[in-house]
């Protein structure tokens, strides 16, 4: 069974910095690509930062590029999404997932992504 655990969302002010970790389990994890999204209230999901399964090469959505690094810890099974210079349009529940296939080289449709965090909530003050 895969499991995934987020952690280290909270509350920060503009300008600050939060480092999100989403720990692994149940399935290969060096094989996969993974992915940050998230979804603020009343709004749909969207993709924030994606890492393949090679660790060779991330994809961001403009918004977040320049401030969100995306990184991965094979030995750890543990993904990362590095926050800094948060907005307050960043608030939203964040959620990692793991590619719905192996080896997975894609443009990071949420459809190609099957397992999925619990989510954690960030919350950027202005």
């Amino acid at each position: 069974q895969v499991r995934l655990a987020e952690s280290g969302g909270g509350l920060v002010q503009a300008g600050g910095s939060l480092r999100l970790s989403c720990a692994a389990s149940g399935l290969p994890f060096s094989l996969y690509a993974w992915a940050w999204f998230r979804q603020a209230p009343g709004k749909e999901r969207e993709f924030v930062a994606g890492i393949s399964w090679a660790g060779g090469s991330a994809r961001y959505a403009d918004f977040v590029k320049g401030r969100f690094t995306i990184s991965r810890d094979n030995a750890k099974n543990t993904v990362y999404l590095q926050m800094n210079s948060l907005k307050a349009e960043d608030t939203a529940v964040y959620y990692c997932a793991a590619a719905n296939r192996k080896y997975y080289s894609g443009s990071y449709d949420p459809g190609d992504f099957g397992s999925w965090g619990q989510g954690t909530q960030v919350t950027v003050s202005s």
